[in-house]
């Protein structure tokens, strides 16, 4: 008897809150890359007040792309956690869902994990021309964080806050991630460093909006990034 289920090998998870205004586009562009394997989208709205529910139901009839709603907003890390237990492929990775990164930058990374070079590949915005985005606070910001990052931890990551993390499905689920917001970034990096997991990158192409665009990181995060290191890095 053949299974009702079908099979796919990656899983790409979309947290979403707020983001009508790009969310369809976003979703398009995910599933016109070429991966060469079947895939799913996993889209979590996480409470949405501006449109973007009434947005995804034009995809509620596709059985690649799955939604799934939070009726109150409670943040980044939580919609990952959600979108972690509807995964049903073998590697899983984050697509945010504006239009920052380029979502056929995701084919390099799974690539890398599917040949079993490396458990996992992150994609580093930092590793090519850094040029456009340089004078940006957010660019300083995130240098700090991952540079901390790595001393803690003994690693030699250059991007720890990226987006794009690619990794075996099975893998991720064994991190047991448990931050609700941003700080699920250095929590998934510190705690792959405690199992001893090497971390290797591709580059990746990054176009950064503006506060004004819809940027959701604010200054407070960079406080709650510095708390996760330190919680996950001594603690569970």
């Amino acid at each position: 008897m053949e299974d009702a289920q079908p099979h796919y090998d990656l899983s790409i998870l979309i947290p979403v809150y707020n983001e009508c205004g790009t969310i369809l586009q976003i979703i398009d562009k995910v599933l016109a890359i070429p991966l060469g394997a079947p895939f799913e989208i996993i889209v979590v709205n996480d409470g949405s007040s501006d449109g973007t529910t009434d947005a995804l139901n034009s995809f509620a009839t596709r059985a690649d792309v799955r939604i799934v709603h939070h009726q109150r907003n409670a943040g980044k890390g939580a919609a990952i956690q959600t979108a972690l237990r509807h995964a049903r492929g073998r590697f899983v990775v984050i697509q945010d869902a504006d239009l920052e990164l380029d979502p056929h930058d995701i084919i390099p990374l799974y690539r890398v994990v599917r040949a079993g070079r490396a458990l996992v590949c992150y994609g580093s915005r930092f590793m090519g021309d850094c040029s456009a985005f340089r004078a940006m606070p957010t660019y300083w910001a995130n240098r700090f964080l991952t540079t901390t990052c790595n001393l803690l931890n003994g690693q030699h990551v250059s991007d720890m806050n990226t987006c794009y993390k690619m990794m075996r499905t099975d893998l991720a689920r064994r991190i047991n991630l448990v931050s609700r917001g941003f700080a699920m970034e250095p929590e998934i990096t510190t705690k792959l460093a405690r199992m001893g997991v090497r971390i290797v990158e591709r580059p990746i192409s990054y176009r950064p909006r503006s506060k004004a665009e819809g940027k959701k990181i604010r200054r407070r995060d960079l406080f709650n990034y510095l708390v996760a290191m330190l919680r996950f890095r001594f603690t569970g």
